[in-house]
């Protein structure tokens, strides 16, 4: 990192620290010659939709990778969540427990399912829900426990899904971000009624877009592999009215073996860029890096710090003079659902400890396309302006003065 002087700084005009964007997301490219080997036996078979070669190998071994009987592929993961929700939960009731601080479109696909969303509190250190959390919403309109892991670690799962059966309700997790870890009690993908990934570009399978769900019960992946597919169930047969097209394409599938063959690979570079992060900010006052739980697997993917009252810029402030340089930092989950501009009506609830800790927590680039240089310099990036944060906040006032 060669700037000497806050003159050379991006946000006041000076040259970016990288010419290219460092995202936050995985961005892999599995291998070409994979992708199109893979590729052959659905052109050679002409079937390039509708439970192809792909696909069927493609959920074979995802149903492996995460000890369940069952996996569904769906067109992206927000519609193996919309389905399964819909369901999954108890018809009359109307509530869907679920975290604020999460997907920006998590209350778009509860309500499409018929569901009103109840927010709870997550934990402040860890950012994941908790028993004592979800307990605190569960009443007499719960339909469904919508189980959130962070992007970081994992919520207590097994703990979760005791106290929905002793309520005797469902329960769903949304895994898109804990696809490789497990647990003490086991592989995340065998937890709960089901649980929901994502083969997006930003996720550890990189499948072009696309998601799945994995479940050990055979007639909830029956019907969930019928409602993707318009509720057919065999040519002519139409089983419910409410199916879609939410089948994954052959295409998506071959990408998606393709990345599952490098999984480990790209796992053991992701650990090796988390490590660099916990060596090089240990020493930076005011910035609490998320800790993997190394006891357990991991996918060490995503890279998350919490601005602590020592650090000397607010959080939008410290993302703004991120992504001047082409840090394509990004605050975390901000602002929170609850506090999201929407049409949709939600059960009111007190959040706030979700609300003191909405504005702390960024995203730092990670992935497949962030080299341990690329992380170095970014770190040095964030001492030098702590170290000069006064002359810096001094000369963005003035600026924003200007042009505000």
């Amino acid at each position: 990192m060669n700037k000497k002087k806050i003159s050379e700084l991006a946000i006041f005009n000076g040259n970016k620290i990288f010419t290219t964007f460092k995202s936050t997301s995985n961005l892999l490219k599995p291998d070409i010659n994979k992708f199109l080997n893979y590729s052959k036996s659905f052109y050679q078979a002409r079937q390039y939709t509708n439970n192809g070669p792909n696909v069927k190998l493609l959920e074979k071994r995802l149903a492996k990778f995460h000890h369940t009987k069952h996996c569904v592929t769906f067109s992206s993961g927000f519609w193996a969540l919309a389905l399964a929700a819909k369901v999954l939960s108890i018809k009359g009731r109307t509530e869907i427990i679920m975290p604020s601080l999460t997907y920006r479109r998590m209350t778009d696909m509860a309500v499409w399912a018929g569901l009103k969303p109840h927010f709870c509190e997550v934990d402040g250190s860890t950012l994941a829900m908790t028993v004592n959390t979800v307990e605190e919403c569960i009443n007499k309109n719960t339909a469904l426990i919508l189980a959130v892991h962070p992007i970081v670690n994992c919520c207590e799962s097994k703990a979760l899904v005791e106290l929905a059966r002793a309520n005797h309700i469902p329960i769903l997790f949304d895994s898109v971000e804990s696809v490789y870890e497990s647990i003490a009690e086991g592989k995340i993908g065998e937890f709960g009624d089901a649980e929901c990934f994502s083969l997006h570009a930003c996720k550890l399978f990189n499948g072009f877009g696309g998601g799945y769900l994995t479940t050990n019960d055979d007639e909830l992946a029956r019907q969930l592999a019928s409602m993707r597919t318009f509720g057919f169930v065999n040519k002519d047969s139409v089983e419910v009215l409410d199916g879609l097209n939410a089948k994954l394409n052959e295409m998506h599938a071959s990408m998606a073996l393709a990345s599952l063959d490098d999984i480990d690979t790209q796992v053991l570079a992701n650990k090796a860029r988390y490590l660099t992060y916990l060596e090089y900010l240990e020493p930076l006052q005011g910035v609490r890096l998320l800790k993997f739980d190394q006891n357990f697997d991991s996918g060490f993917k995503n890279i998350v710090i919490e601005l602590t009252k020592d650090w000397p810029f607010n959080r939008n402030d410290t993302v703004q003079l991120l992504n001047a340089e082409n840090i394509l930092a990004r605050a975390h989950y901000s602002p929170p659902l609850h506090q999201k501009k929407m049409s949709y009506d939600f059960v009111q609830t007190n959040l706030l400890k979700t609300e003191s800790i909405a504005n702390r927590y960024i995203n730092l680039p990670c992935g497949q396309q962030v080299t341990i240089d690329d992380i170095v310099k970014i770190v040095d990036f964030l001492f030098f302006i702590y170290q000069h944060s006064i002359q810096i906040k001094q000369k963005m006032s003035k600026r924003q003065y200007r042009h505000g």
